[in-house]
């Protein structure tokens, strides 16, 4: 075989294997999947572990956290959601607030992180003020 053809074998290989990687860490980012925690039971996070809360007062389709709410509990958004767990990609969809934010939602509930969870696992935000749970699959 030629150096050539070799060096031209190997970029294309080099080029096969970036691609391959990049597509598997746009997955990842976008992950949502499903942790257990004895007393809670199954419940949503992000990739990296951070829970994942729904609030009562919305309704589907329709967040009800405005102004200093979202301060405390900030907006889970992605703008595509890879399902793991078993979670079905279908149930995940988009909301545009009333602030024009987007907004991911789980079977058309509205997502958001609790600003008090300082590490994967945290579920602090559950049953705060009986308005917030975790989001369960």
């Amino acid at each position: 075989m030629k150096i050539n053809t070799f060096i031209k074998l190997a970029v294309l290989a080099i080029m096969i294997v970036a691609i391959v990687g990049a597509e598997t860490a746009f997955a990842e980012h976008h992950a949502v999947k499903v942790a257990q925690k004895e007393g809670l039971g199954s419940y949503l996070t992000d990739i990296k572990g951070m829970t994942l809360y729904n609030f009562k007062k919305d309704s589907p389709g329709k967040s009800s956290c405005e102004g200093p709410c979202v301060g405390n509990w900030p907006l889970f958004y992605q703008e595509t959601i890879d399902a793991q767990d078993g979670l079905a990609a279908g149930d995940f969809g988009t909301i545009t607030r009333a602030d024009g934010k987007k907004q991911t939602t789980y079977k058309g509930m509205p997502l958001y992180y609790f600003s008090k969870d300082a590490k994967p696992g945290d579920t602090s935000g559950q049953g705060f003020k009986d308005l917030w749970s975790v989001a369960k699959p």
